[in-house]
C-alpha cells in the first residue's frame, strides 16, 4: 500500500531552511506540512511525488466512474467494445 510519509514544520522554516525542506520532499519522498500558528497551512511536496499522486488520484476518479457505470448498467460485452474499437481505428464511424 502507498504511504507518504510526513514532517511538519513551521513557516519560519520554510523562509530560513527552504533547502533543507526541499531536499526533505525530493530525497525522502516526503510531504511537509508547513503550519502557521500551530495549525496546517499549506503542503510541499517534490514535483516528482506531486505527478505521482495527481496520476492515482486520476486513476481512482477512472475506476470510480467505471464502477458507478457497472452499478448502473450501462456495460457492453468486452467483443462488441473491442469490435467498436477496431472500426474506430480503421477510420469508421459507430
Amino acid at each position: 500500500m502507498y504511504s507518504l510519509q510526513e514532517a511538519i514544520r513551521p513557516s519560519a522554516d520554510l523562509r530560513n531552511h527552504y533547502s533543507e525542506i526541499s531536499r526533505l520532499c525530493r530525497e525522502n519522498k516526503e510531504a511537509v506540512i508547513i503550519t502557521v500558528n500551530g495549525r496546517g497551512d499549506t503542503v510541499s511536496l517534490s514535483y516528482e511525488e506531486y505527478q505521482r499522486m495527481k496520476s492515482r488520484i486520476e486513476l481512482l476518479e477512472i475506476l470510480a466512474e467505471a464502477e458507478e457505470d457497472v452499478n448502473a448498467g450501462r456495460i457492453a460485452p468486452v467483443k462488441d467494445t473491442f469490435d467498436d474499437l477496431r472500426i474506430i481505428l480503421k477510420g469508421g464511424t459507430i
